[in-house]
């Protein structure tokens, strides 16, 4: 560990990591850092920029919004985000419009903001050890809990806190479970610069978003800032739908998609055929119901605890896992332990609740019958 880091966790009593960079782990060691608790921020990404940082975010009112007022960033929020992202087209594979909701101009329940932006904001003063990749966290060890990274090096912690996503390294200290498959699959383009380029299609999507639900198929393109458009195709088929097909090839995938798509209306099919790169992505998920024994000084938040599927749940409870441990700590710091079984306890029914509405959504949204999505977007936002 870094001298400084030292020096710090020695005054604190606790030395505290979170592996993993992304919202959650970042607003826990943003809220941690409000209070005066130093923590470690443990990211393999060798720098912030090393990677795209994905697409964008709707944060909701009682979940993301919360945790960044937690974290005292609700106000920079509010200026970077755009409530006019909050707009949501629906057509069907004709082309023909079905709802055209549009926001109301004081509506802030789930205002969007780009992944990067929001990782600006949370990393502010923090000190992220990029290229800090973990291999193994073994809990139990007579000095704490002992984290292997993957260049051979090794240090101890009182707490480590697993903020490192589906796949997470962290994980298999606390529970034997991994993900499993959905049975549904996306893949993933983009369009740059759409309102020049492609101004009929800025047109069609909207300051939001734009989704085309078909038989066990759909298409969601969804605007980003600067004119930036992620474009999602969703389909039901095997994990190895794509064998003897090659991925890195944008061409064999367009072709593939377009007909996977056929029969839909051209500007439909447009989104995918004016496509850049391509990016597959399985939707895998964990038990509904995930929970586990509690291990001294390792703990888990975000899609490490809970995965689910990606229907703009997971990073808001994320950040809001990261805050309230963090909170925990600081109102109890004289015994982590009881302030992470508290936060477990809390968290795990929370994420049980999300789990079972977002698994119930996506077969709503990726169903036999287009109906169902549909019907679900209007339990959802009522036209």
């Amino acid at each position: 560990m870094r001298r400084q880091d030292a020096i710090r966790c020695i005054a604190m009593r606790h030395c505290i990591a979170v592996v993993g960079g992304g919202p959650g782990g970042l607003t826990l060691a943003r809220v941690l850092h409000r209070h005066g608790h130093p923590v470690a921020v443990l990211e393999r990404d060798p720098a912030p920029d090393s990677r795209p940082p994905g697409g964008t975010l709707d944060l909701h009112e009682g979940l993301g919004q919360l945790a960044l007022d937690k974290a005292g960033l609700l106000a920079e929020f509010q200026a970077l985000s755009r409530p006019e992202g909050q707009a949501m087209r629906i057509l069907n594979p004709a082309g023909t419009v079905l709802r055209d909701w549009q926001p109301r101009p004081d509506e802030r329940a789930h205002p969007e903001i780009d992944r990067g932006q929001l990782r600006d904001l949370l990393l502010g003063p923090l000190d992220v050890q990029w290229g800090r990749e973990v291999a193994q966290v073994v809990p139990g060890t007579g000095d704490g809990v002992l984290v292997h990274f993957a260049d051979g090096r090794q240090e101890t912690f009182d707490l480590v806190v697993g903020a490192d996503g589906a796949w997470s390294r962290v994980r298999p200290a606390v529970s034997p479970v991994t993900p499993h498959y959905t049975g549904v699959t996306s893949v993933e383009t983009s369009l740059d610069d759409v309102d020049t380029r492609h101004p009929d299609l800025a047109q069609l999507i909207g300051d939001g978003s734009v989704a085309v639900y078909g038989a066990n198929r759909s298409l969601v393109a969804q605007r980003n800032s600067g004119g930036h458009v992620k474009v999602y195709t969703k389909f039901r088929a095997p994990l190895d739908w794509h064998a003897g097909l090659d991925l890195a090839d944008a061409e064999s995938v367009r072709s593939h998609l377009l007909a996977l798509f056929d029969g839909w209306a051209a500007p439909v099919l447009d989104l995918v055929a004016h496509g850049t790169a391509f990016a597959h992505r399985p939707f895998h998920v964990l038990p509904e119901s995930h929970t586990w024994a509690h291990v001294r000084g390792v703990t888990l938040l975000g899609d490490a605890a809970h995965l689910m599927p990606p229907l703009g749940a997971g990073a808001n409870l994320a950040m809001l896992d990261g805050a309230e441990l963090a909170e925990s700590i600081a109102a109890d710091p004289e015994d982590l332990d009881e302030a992470v079984c508290a936060f477990e306890e809390r968290m795990w029914a929370r994420a049980g609740r999300w789990a079972k509405i977002t698994t119930e959504g996506l077969e709503r949204l990726v169903s036999p019958d287009p109906a169902e999505a549909l019907a679900l977007f209007d339990d959802v936002q009522p036209s």
